[in-house]
């Protein structure tokens, strides 16, 4: 990369300035709350992460998400997730009939989520590896008829233990750049956006992750503003056992209204998150007016809204019987956001 370390630096702080019950709505809602009064075409997609709880269960299988998503809830655009592919991405009588029965069902094959190797791996013979091991990924999003992957900068199990990054901000920023637009590169030769989520780690800083976006040219990149995936830093698992991360807390956050504003330029998709609501079916912990507000003040004028539904993985593995289940939570959300679209439009 023909980018020394100094004039990184200087471009990254000049750019930085500046887990996580209702009737059934249309899948799709148009309201004119553009800026300028633009048309404002949303429409829904559903993360496979909303079923966790039932996937790592054995209760629930790849082959079952589309009928779920479109004949249980009424959506039909699906966010698959890597780990649930169970290594099969790969397999192409696996992907055929993955493939054949979205076909069946009515629904649109929108992403993959990608939790693979890190891609902003500061050792360049790692970072390469791990950009390489993504290919199959775009390969089998392709075929499934995506748009796009997403990808993480960062070590997952790093920051699923609480333990520090690798690396300064700036050095992994800049391992970042190179591992990102290494990916892209293949992305742009297959038609494929390759987007960032803010995840872990230093993606969880809307600046840093501005800041890596603002150099990179390609028309493929893109980032995935999650609302509820803005901490920081978490407390250390008493185990490694999925019980143990979910009892984790967070113990430094950014804000996430100043995150998703930031961010939006960037994005090419929004994923709503929630956990919990109250007695009026709101969110405990976002306040969905203000976020759409934001969408809405930004220009953003379409794409899809991703319901990822994270209570249910609480309730069933987390043994907190408070949180609705994965399906009544999904419903709950999907009311949640065609209700605040339709206020604002």
């Amino acid at each position: 990369m023909n980018l020394s370390r100094r004039n990184f630096i200087d471009k990254l702080s000049l750019a930085s300035a500046g887990i996580g019950i209702s009737t059934l709505f249309p899948t799709e809602l148009i309201a004119a709350i553009g800026p300028d009064k633009k048309k404002f075409t949303a429409k829904l997609s559903l993360g496979q992460f909303s079923f966790a709880s039932e996937l790592y269960a054995g209760k629930m299988t790849m082959f079952d998400f589309p009928k779920r998503a479109t004949e249980e809830l009424g959506i039909d655009a699906l966010e698959f997730v890597s780990g649930f592919f169970n290594n099969k991405h790969t397999d192409s009588a696996y992907l055929k009939e993955l493939k054949n029965i979205c076909d069946g069902t009515g629904a649109t094959s929108n992403l993959i989520m990608v939790d693979g190797e890190n891609i902003a791996a500061l050792d360049p013979a790692v970072r390469k590896k791990a950009v390489e091991s993504h290919f199959p990924w775009v390969d089998a999003a392709k075929y499934l008829g995506c748009t796009s992957i997403r990808v993480n900068l960062g070590d997952t199990a790093t920051a699923l233990r609480g333990d520090a990054e690798e690396g300064s901000p700036e050095e992994a920023a800049e391992a970042a750049l190179e591992g990102y637009s290494s990916l892209l590169e293949y992305g742009e030769k297959a038609g494929l956006n390759i987007i960032v989520e803010n995840h872990f780690g230093y993606s969880t800083n809307p600046d840093w992750l501005v800041g890596i976006l603002s150099q990179v040219k390609s028309s493929k990149k893109g980032l995935l503003p999650d609302f509820g995936n803005f901490c920081a830093q978490r407390s250390k698992p008493v185990g490694s056992d999925l019980k143990s991360l979910i009892a984790t807390t967070c113990l430094k956050e950014y804000d996430k209204y100043d995150g998703v504003s930031k961010m939006m330029p960037y994005a090419k998709g929004i994923s709503a998150k929630s956990h919990k609501f109250d007695a009026n079916g709101n969110d405990l912990e976002t306040d969905y007016r203000r976020m759409f507000e934001i969408i809405k003040s930004s220009g953003w004028t379409g794409g899809y809204i991703g319901i990822e539904y994270e209570g249910g993985i609480m309730r069933d593995m987390g043994g907190d019987t408070s949180y609705l289940s994965n399906s009544e939570g999904i419903l709950a959300m999907k009311k949640l956001i065609l209700k605040t679209l339709e206020d604002l439009a």
